[in-house]
């Protein structure tokens, strides 16, 4: 049993379903689970739709529409049948869509948002399966939402192990080639709930692990796991073979190519993962196992925009102990803060955040009753794993500091 991750960016477009399907044809595709992304930024274009919904109702279907003709061209570029039953699945979803819209009575921004943001793999998925079928490729179109259980922690959902592992192994036709949605799941009411962001990886670790598959493999317009992201960084290299540990790592700090949760489940049953190219589908890529635990020999570089740093210290001069430390860490869980660096003295503590919920501007009135509180907006932070002097130089060239952390292997820096 293997199981396949394709990302937006690999079914962007007409051509880029085509090339999945290549991508199969190429490799086999007998006992293969496939797990989808929305098709390119449907995903951003779906928050546009929540956002009007919330703030703009008057803008609401024109966001809508736009989603709706997007996936108009594809379907008119994938098939030339107009009245081939693909039109009236995908019209089917966005009517559910809409429904939702005109019924919902829950303000939790949360809640609506994972109502509503999986349409997009919904739809890709529902495209997909069809044209596949259209072209010779017998497939299974599965509802995610029917196997991985969750609580109901919307946007960040926690998968509930013991439900999912049974609902996979008992009602998954494992004979047939499947083609299932990434990032979603459902709670105990069957409200669907959602992964987090870039969550599809995810979605294919945790079948992969429930159906004890030989493999994992990310389909992605890289050659492989990079040692850097060629958007911000030049010369970046291949990473042909690494550790699950220190992939982990990399997912933990914010490389972009694995998703923080997928390596963990894999580990557990010592699943191979191999991030391809869907360009080149025969070239090796990275494999990420167990064996030769080989770390990096050349510096591995990440940045993570838009973030926030926060540093602190008491009114009064006094030090800043375990007591405070606690009060802080437990404002940071209660305004759902995502911790990405702490550093401390005697009278300071600073900490760097990803402001994923947008409640800063509660956090910051919270900590200043008790702090002197200084606020950097919009900071960048870069790691470095398995650095050296030459790569922290290159990296600090022409940035302002505001903290620096080095730790065996790691060092950590924010600029402005």
């Amino acid at each position: 049993m293997r199981v396949y991750k394709f990302g937006g960016a690999s079914v962007k477009d007409a051509e880029g379903v085509k090339n999945l399907a290549k991508v199969l044809q190429t490799t086999g595709y007998n006992n293969t689970l496939v797990v989808i992304s929305a098709m390119g930024k449907t995903t951003n274009s779906m928050e546009l739709v929540i956002k009007n919904y919330f703030e703009n109702k008057d803008e609401l279907q024109s966001a809508i529409h736009e989603v709706i003709k997007y996936h108009n061209d594809i379907l008119s570029d994938l098939f030339d049948n107009k009245r081939h039953a693909v039109f009236v699945d995908v019209k089917a979803l966005f009517d559910e869509l809409n429904l939702f819209f005109k019924s919902n009575k829950s303000p939790d921004y949360n809640f609506v948002y994972d109502q509503t943001i999986g349409f997009g793999e919904l739809i890709s998925t529902t495209i997909i399966s069809h044209y596949l079928n259209e072209i010779g490729l017998r497939n299974n179109w599965v509802d995610v939402r029917e196997f991985i259980k969750t609580d109901n922690y919307y946007r960040h959902s926690n998968v509930n192990w013991d439900t999912t592992q049974e609902n996979i192994s008992t009602k998954l036709d494992t004979g047939i080639l499947n083609i299932t949605q990434g990032f979603l799941g459902s709670d105990s009411n069957n409200f669907t709930t959602t992964l987090g962001r870039e969550g599809s990886d995810y979605t294919a670790a945790i079948f992969a692990y429930c159906l004890n598959a030989n493999s994992v493999t990310i389909w992605k317009d890289v050659p492989g796991v990079l040692n850097a992201d060629p958007r911000y960084f030049k010369n970046a290299q291949l990473l042909h073979q690494i550790s699950y540990r220190e992939a982990i790592e990399l997912a933990f700090y914010g490389a972009s190519v694995i998703h923080p949760k997928t390596l963990q489940p894999l580990q557990r049953k010592e699943i191979p993962l191999y991030v391809k190219s869907f360009l080149n589908p025969k070239a090796d890529g990275t494999c990420v196992s167990k064996g030769k635990a080989l770390e990096p020999e050349i510096p591995c570089f990440i940045v993570k925009k838009n973030q926030v740093l926060i540093s602190l210290s008491s009114l009064d001069f006094s030090y800043i102990m375990e007591e405070n430390i606690s009060d802080i860490f437990s404002l940071l869980h209660l305004y759902k803060m995502k911790v990405d660096v702490i550093q401390n003295s005697a009278i300071s503590f600073s900490v760097c955040i990803d402001n994923l919920y947008n409640n800063l501007d509660k956090l910051l009135q919270h900590l200043k009753a008790k702090f002197k509180v200084t606020c950097y907006k919009n900071v960048s932070l870069y790691t470095i794993r398995q650095y050296n002097d030459v790569a922290i130089k290159d990296l600090e060239k022409d940035k302002i500091v505001l903290l620096k952390q080095l730790t065996q292997g790691t060092v950590q820096i924010v600029t402005k």
